[in-house]
C-alpha cells in the first residue's frame, strides 16, 4: 500500500515528482495522481488545490481509488504565535477548523456529529518529521536554499516546532481575526487552508496522517513578502528535503 503525498501548492508536487522513478499517471477529476518509487517507498503524490473542499475531494481519492497507507501533508501557512517567524516548520499535531461554528447547537469547533474540536496527527510519525525537519533546516537548508535566498528572506536559524494547526477558508490577514483564533485555541501557532479537511477524512477512514507547514508569512495586514518566489525558491526545497530525510530514516 502506497504512502501519499499531498502536496498545498503544485511547486512542491513538481518537485518530488523531478525525483520520482517509474511514474503512472491517472488523471480523476481534475487532479493527476502520480504513482511511482520516492527514495524506494511506494507514493502516490497529487497537488490538493486550495481549500477545505479541494483538500476533502483529493483525499478521498487517495483512500478509495489508490488504497493508500497514510497521507503525509505539506504545504505553507501563516503565523500566529509570535515565537514563529518565516521559514520555521511546524510539525501538526492536533489540527482544528476554526471556521466551524454551529453554536448554540454545539459548542464552538467542534466538529458536527463527531463530538470532537481536534484531531491529532498520527502520533507516530510526530518525532520522526521533527528530526528529520531539523536536520534539513539545521543540516542541510544551504545544499538546497542559496544564501542570497536566506538572507531575503531571514532564514538564519530556521526552527521546528510540534504544535497545533488551525484551519479555515479563508486567508487570515487581520490581526485581530489572528488574536482570536490564538486567545481561543491557545496551542494553535498557524493557520491554513487545508489540513483540518484532511485531518476529519483520515479521521473517518480510521487513516493516518501527517501535517507539516513551513511557516511563510504572519497572519496579519504586513504578511508582505513575495510569495511566488518564497514558495519557489523555500517552501518547495523545504518539503522536498524534509520529505527526503523523513523516507531515509523510516527506510
Amino acid at each position: 500500500m502506497p504512502i501519499a503525498i499531498l502536496s498545498a501548492m503544485e511547486e512542491e508536487c513538481i518537485s518530488l515528482l523531478d525525483q520520482m522513478k517509474d511514474t503512472i499517471t491517472t488523471s480523476i477529476a481534475g487532479r493527476q495522481y502520480y504513482q511511482g518509487r520516492l527514495w524506494d517507498k511506494d507514493v502516490v503524490v497529487v497537488f490538493s488545490r486550495w481549500g477545505k473542499v479541494a483538500a476533502a475531494s483529493t483525499t478521498v481519492v487517495l483512500i478509495r481509488e489508490f488504497k493508500v497507507s497514510e497521507i503525509v501533508f505539506t504545504g505553507v501557512a501563516g503565523s500566529i504565535d509570535d515565537s514563529l517567524h518565516i521559514g520555521d516548520v511546524v510539525v501538526g499535531r492536533y489540527i482544528y477548523q476554526h471556521d466551524l461554528d454551529a453554536r448554540p447547537m454545539i459548542a464552538q469547533y467542534e466538529i458536527p456529529l463527531m463530538g470532537v474540536v481536534a484531531i491529532e496527527t498520527q502520533q507516530e510519525k510526530q518525532v520522526q518529521i521533527v528530526d528529520a525537519a531539523n536536520r534539513f533546516v539545521n543540516a542541510e537548508l544551504s545544499d538546497h536554499i542559496s544564501n542570497k535566498t536566506v538572507q531575503e528572506f531571514g532564514l538564519g536559524s530556521p526552527k521546528v516546532v510540534l504544535g497545533g494547526i488551525a484551519t479555515g477558508d479563508q486567508f487570515i490577514s487581520d490581526e485581530a481575526h489572528a488574536k482570536l483564533i490564538k486567545k481561543n485555541l491557545p496551542d494553535v501557532v498557524c493557520v491554513e487552508m487545508e489540513g483540518g479537511a484532511v485531518a476529519q477524512v483520515c479521521h473517518e477512514y480510521s487513516l493516518p496522517f501527517s501535517i507539516i507547514r513551513t511557516i511563510s508569512d504572519s497572519a496579519n495586514l504586513d504578511a508582505s513578502i513575495d510569495f511566488p518566489s518564497f514558495v519557489n525558491s523555500v517552501a518547495k526545497a523545504y518539503s522536498l528535503g524534509i520529505i527526503k530525510n523523513l523516507f531515509l530514516q523510516t527506510a
